[in-house]
């Protein structure tokens, strides 16, 4: 209303008045008018947007996806998972959206239902055809999220829980992506990160051809490619970049969920950046010489200490702080305490760094190598094994024997190529965005190959899907059992009659699987319902000078190296143009692996899971070049059929959580091991507490916390430190008996070498569920201690 009242007096205004008010409103039209020619005209050609958001899911009870071992079920939480992505926009024109999962792989059936999400959000803006999901391939992830049965078998079926939390997660990450949208520019970069794989199946490299090995250094790619986002207002925003290695630092005896090698590199650079870029650029530069401050190395600090005057100030002053009771809380608790949100301003969007994976195929990270664990000498060079048991060969981790070392270290190792690619990337990013998907029968697609000795082509045809009897020895990184071994191309007559009681293969499908001798015919076995993908989707995204080659599974090195030059020699068609053409593995469906020809006939680990018989990759190689002719010369392409949507048939038999309880006169929360009474740290030194709990299941706690360490500020104030989301604190839930209703979580926190002095406790988040099944949340703390 005063606003009206004030309108009503302008027409008494004086003449003077008059023309300064419409000076004044000139003036304010000008200033608009300039505004928003800054914001429509901006130098950058681009709109970029990044997301992350918490995917961690269940952490007790439930299947890791990657070994295919039923014993290995998650115990709690290594470091969160998180769905990244970035979202880049021609302004109204074309977009892509790129999603990198701390997942072992992509799912068909949780890729349909993120899409069905978003086209329900923003009608026909995101679809399948500029949407690529990918994982980094971490085997230490909960399973149960895919759709075909032979990849949730060891999951006892499916699991809600995991499936949910990746479909939520992902669409959240696209959402704040879609929402961070700005004018922004885009640099490439390249470099080498030559200490991170090495080749696990070398003898199988060895089968290509020597002319074609020669034009190589190395039998694995070395080579990083790294994007580095900047926002116009707000500078560096994010980087993406794609690196081959497996993610199987941690092994398969480990319970923890993590996101490995390549999830562990996302934490140090976020926290690197995060820690310093409100510093010089020379501090920031420096700071790539070290790893994150919330980063501790697994070897502890032994140096002998002695306790000073302040120190015995700060005993005392953690002496009169006990351990509090387990006590009712709220979820809201969990979220608000967490570290990283702390840090975060809320007018300007987080750095978001993923590390992607690319042909991983036959890489390991595990770089030492292979060797007997009964003798300690190298393993058998063509089968991977030790006095012919393939159980006894394991390969070794840079940190060996700690798999958490090895997974620091080899995280450390692209983390820091990555900081310099980002610090020194000055080639922009220009030219349209495009892209092209269809959908293709991998059980029968047509191919031209060369014929055997020259002379022209000749049509073959892939197969339906077939595992052979190599895939279940397993690898170097994670054996299989009984007497199974790599590099076997012949089988034998007892497991080919326990394959065949579930579906013996035909005459044809044996020939078109040659020579691989064929264990599961997962391709034509449909009860209770499919058991493997038969349709699959390829893709290429195309922004600027970077190509993105999705595909749904794992390319061995020199397949994907042949891959990357058949889509280049379309894409560039003899034209002196520089482009940076990467390949995104297990993207937007899951499919095993692809390995080359002559890879095949060795029938390694790779080969014998090498779905779709010896022409598969030729396959992708004749596919994927027609996309690429369709981008180059501005066609649309098929669809192509369709993929089923199978979440209505898929069958669980995990165990529900029933109750919680814990003993007497205990409450949910209350330590039941605390610190030792006026207990000082070393920097280095290991802290344990154990609290009484209740099974994870019950809250995921997604974007919250299980566990956190404060610090007290002056004589009150408790200050979130760390989190589960830190490399060095650990999170693990255990239960006294497999069938008991009581549960402990122990929060082991490594203390960093750059610790702050001063009083600290540790906190533990939870929820417990009652018989009628109300589930109610907690929170309890250890002792006081000092860190000196």
């Amino acid at each position: 209303m005063a606003g009206a009242s004030m309108g009503l007096q302008v027409p008494s205004l004086n003449v003077c008045a008059r023309k300064r008010c419409r000076l004044f409103w000139v003036s304010l039209v000008v200033l608009l008018l300039a505004s928003s020619t800054r914001v429509a005209f901006s130098d950058s050609k681009y709109l970029v947007g990044l997301g992350s958001y918490d995917i961690t899911g269940p952490a007790a009870d439930v299947n890791m996806m990657g070994y295919a071992m039923m014993e290995q079920t998650t115990s709690g939480v290594h470091f969160r998972l998180r769905a990244r992505s970035f979202i880049v926009a021609e302004p109204g024109k074309n977009r892509v959206v790129f999603v990198n999962l701390d997942a072992c792989m992509a799912s068909q059936i949780v890729t349909i239902k993120v899409l069905e999400r978003l086209k329900a959000r923003y009608g026909e803006l995101y679809t399948e055809k500029n949407v690529a999901i990918s994982g980094i391939h971490t085997h230490a992830g909960p399973a149960g999220y895919l759709q075909y049965v032979v990849y949730i078998v060891t999951s006892l079926g499916f699991v809600r829980q995991s499936f949910d939390a990746l479909v939520d997660g992902i669409e959240q990450s696209i959402i704040q992506a879609h929402e961070n949208l700005r004018p922004g520019s885009i640099y490439v970069n390249n470099g080498e990160v030559i200490d991170a794989g090495i080749n696990r199946s070398p003898s199988a490299y060895l089968n290509n051809p020597t002319e074609e090995r020669s034009k190589y250094k190395y039998d694995v790619d070395k080579e990083m490619t790294l994007i580095k986002f900047v926002d116009d207002e707000w500078g560096p925003i994010g980087s993406f970049n794609w690196f081959a290695t497996h993610g199987t630092s941690m092994s398969n005896t480990n319970s923890l969920i993590s996101g490995d090698n390549k999830g562990a590199a996302a934490r140090f650079m976020e926290d690197w950046f995060e820690q310093n870029n409100s510093a010089s650029s020379e501090s920031v530069q420096s700071a790539a010489e070290g790893i994150p401050r919330r980063v501790s190395s697994i070897i502890p600090d032994v140096h002998s200490h002695r306790i000073s005057d302040r120190e015995h100030e700060l005993l005392e002053l953690a002496a009169s702080f006990g351990s509090a009771p387990g006590k009712p809380a709220t979820k809201i608790l969990s979220v608000a305490q967490r570290v990283r949100s702390a840090l975060r301003k809320a007018d300007k969007p987080s750095f978001v760094s993923a590390f992607c994976q690319s042909n991983c195929g036959d890489v390991s990270p595990n770089v030492l190598g292979a060797f007997c664990k009964d003798t300690g000498l190298p393993c058998d060079f063509n089968h991977s094994t030790c006095g012919g048991k393939n159980e006894l060969c394991v390969a070794r981790g840079p940190g060996y024997p700690d798999e958490f070392e090895s997974t620091r270290v080899i995280g450390e190792r692209q983390f820091r190529r990555a900081v310099e690619l980002f610090n020194n990337a000055t080639e922009e990013l220009t030219g349209q965005i495009d892209y092209r998907h269809t959908y293709l029968d991998f059980s029968q697609l047509e191919v031209m190959v060369p014929k055997q000795g020259g002379g022209g082509t000749e049509a073959v045809k892939t197969c339906p899907a077939a595992m052979g009897f190599a895939f279940a020895a397993g690898t170097i990184d994670g054996s299989g059992a009984f007497d199974f071994k790599q590099g076997d191309d012949k089988g034998n007559a007892f497991w080919k009659m326990v394959g065949g009681m579930l579906k013996a293969p035909n005459e044809e499908q044996i020939a078109c699987q040659q020579p691989k001798p064929i264990l599961l015919d997962t391709g034509e076995m449909t009860l209770p319902y499919q058991w493997a993908p038969s349709v699959l989707p390829i893709q290429i995204l195309r922004v600027g000078q970077l190509v993105i080659l999705s595909v749904p599974g794992e390319f061995t090195t020199m397949a994907g190296r042949r891959l990357r030059d058949a889509v280049k020699q379309v894409l560039t068609n003899d034209k002196n143009e520089k482009l940076h053409v990467v390949i995104a593995g297990l993207t937007n469906t899951y499919s095993q692996y692809i390995t080359t020809f002559e890879e095949y006939e060795i029938q390694r680990y790779e080969g014998a899971s090498t779905l779709y018989g010896p022409h598969t990759l030729s396959a992708y190689i004749q596919e994927f070049q027609k996309l690429a002719g369709a981008l180059v010369r501005d066609q649309t392409v098929e669809p192509g059929p369709q993929p089923p949507d199978m979440l209505s048939k898929q069958i669980s038999m995990l165990t529900p959580v029933l109750m919680d309880t814990t003993p007497l006169g205990t409450n949910f929360g209350d330590c039941s091991t605390d610190v030792p009474m006026n207990a000082t740290y070393k920097r280095g030194s290991m802290v344990s507490v154990v609290f009484w709990s209740a099974c994870p299941r019950n809250d995921l706690m997604t974007e919250g916390t299980f566990a956190l360490v404060e610090i007290l500020q002056g004589t009150d104030t408790w200050v979130p430190a760390y989190d589960d989301d830190d490399f060095c604190l650990r999170f693990i839930w255990s239960r006294p008996a497999k069938l008991s209703s009581r549960s402990h979580a122990t929060i082991e926190w490594r203390i960093p070498q750059s610790a702050t002095p001063g009083v600290y406790r540790i906190r533990h988040f939870g929820a417990a569920k009652a018989l009628l099944g109300s589930v109610r949340h907690f929170t309890g703390s250890s002792s006081a201690f000092v860190v000196a």
